[in-house]
Order: C-alpha cells, then structure tokens, then sequence
C-alpha cells in the first residue's frame, strides 16, 4: 500500500488523474491511521476491491473508505474503532447490482478476512459493478 500511495503521490504531482489520485491518496491515508486491527481489514478490502473491480474509484465517503462508479458510491468499508462498534461492516449502496428479490444483505459484519471471506468479498464486488 505505500508502494501505491507514492506512486499515486507522483501521479498528483504530475497533474494526470489529480483528482483521482488525490482521493485514493486520502483513502490510503485514512487506512494507515486506523486502529490496527481495522487497519488490517480495511488494507485487504481495498486489496480484494481494487483488484476484483478496477473500475471502482477509491474515495472517502462519511469519512471511510468507500469504492464509486462514476462518481456513485457503490461499496464501503466502516471501521468498528471509528464507529466505537464491536465489529467493522463491508457494505453495499443501492447502487450494487445486489438485488435480488425481495430480501438481500446490504452489509456485513467483518472480523476477520480468511480465504472465505475473500472469495464472497470478490463475488460480491463482482456482481455489484456487473
């Protein structure tokens, strides 16, 4: 991750992407000042999120890190520290693609980010742009 946020400095710098890369620069730099146990989570979020959906800009929204499609929050991670909460939430805007039928989860609670976890993050971001 600071391999990303100096290249992104350098991009800023240049003037190409300025504004995107100004946004994910305060993203990453809202990450590096979490707890370290959100930390820890919200660095392999962004990972699985930049990685599944490249189309998704990093940005923050109310503060944390959030992931938009033009311009339109899609995904967002909630650090529990932040939020004085026993636990930190992934979660999903109306703008997903997650509808389906009448009942569907908007948000997850996150402890801990195994393979598992990881798999159903990536499939979820996935169908959430797709």
């Amino acid at each position: 991750m600071k391999e990303r946020a100096a290249e992104l400095e350098k991009e800023k710098t240049r003037g190409r992407g300025n504004k995107k890369a100004a946004e994910e620069l305060d993203v990453l730099a809202k990450i590096e000042g979490m707890d370290p146990t959100d930390r820890a989570l919200a660095e392999r979020i962004h990972a699985i999120v930049t990685t599944t959906a490249p189309d998704l800009a990093p940005k923050l929204w109310y503060g944390q890190p959030a992931y938009a499609l033009k311009g339109k929050v899609v995904c967002f991670f909630r650090s529990g520290h932040d939020d004085k909460e026993r636990y930190s939430t992934f979660g999903f805007t109306p703008n997903a693609n997650l509808d389906d039928g009448g009942f569907w989860p908007s948000s997850y609670a996150v402890s801990s980010v195994d393979a598992q976890a990881e798999k159903t993050i990536a499939t979820l971001v996935a169908r959430a742009v797709g």
